[in-house]
This record gives C-alpha cells, sequence and structure tokens, in this order.
C-alpha cells in the first residue's frame, strides 16, 4: 500500500492546496506494516494544515478502535465509516466544507 498511497499523495500535494482522502481496507486486510505507520504519521505531520477530510472505509475492528482515537488528535475532520458505506463515504469526501 505505501509505495502506491503515498507517491500518490506527494504527487497531489504538489498540485492541490488541500487534499481529501477516501481510504478503503479490504475485508481480509490484517496487518500494518511498523514503517507504514510511521510513513503515515510522517506525512502527516510534515503537512499537518494540508489534509482537508479523510474517510476510512473498513470492518476491521483494530482500524476502527485506532480511528477512534486518533480522530481525536487530528487537526482536520475524519470520518469512520462501515464497509458497506462507501456511498454515504464517498458523499461526505466530495462534499462542500
Amino acid at each position: 500500500m505505501t509505495k502506491f498511497l503515498f507517491p500518490a499523495i506527494l504527487e497531489t500535494l504538489k498540485r492541490r492546496l488541500k487534499i481529501r482522502v477516501f481510504y478503503k481496507t479490504t475485508a481480509n486486510f490484517t496487518s500494518y506494516d511498523p514503517g507504514a505507520i510511521w510513513e503515515d504519521m510522517k506525512i502527516g505531520m510534515e503537512h499537518p494544515t494540508r489534509w482537508e477530510r479523510v474517510a476510512v472505509v473498513t470492518d476491521v475492528d483494530w482500524i476502527v478502535q485506532m480511528m477512534r482515537l486518533l480522530s481525536l488528535l487530528m487537526p482536520f475532520p475524519t470520518k469512520l465509516f462501515l464497509s458497506s458505506e462507501p456511498a454515504q463515504a464517498n458523499a461526505w469526501i466530495i462534499a462542500a466544507s
């Protein structure tokens, strides 16, 4: 994931002042590499004011719990959606602020 997601985010940051991210996990998503966690934190810390919204779509319990905790610390809106709600997540991510 990191080898695709981070270059796309960095490329978008070159072209846009603010970005929105729609992140959906698969049902069989089981682990998050420590290196990927560090990369997530690093890219967030390097550009804290450039995130406009982040939607996370998942049924993976530990990601749900992590998002509930981390969303309290984020300086931008984050919203968690169940895997059965991708349309709602998409509508939220593209809605005007």
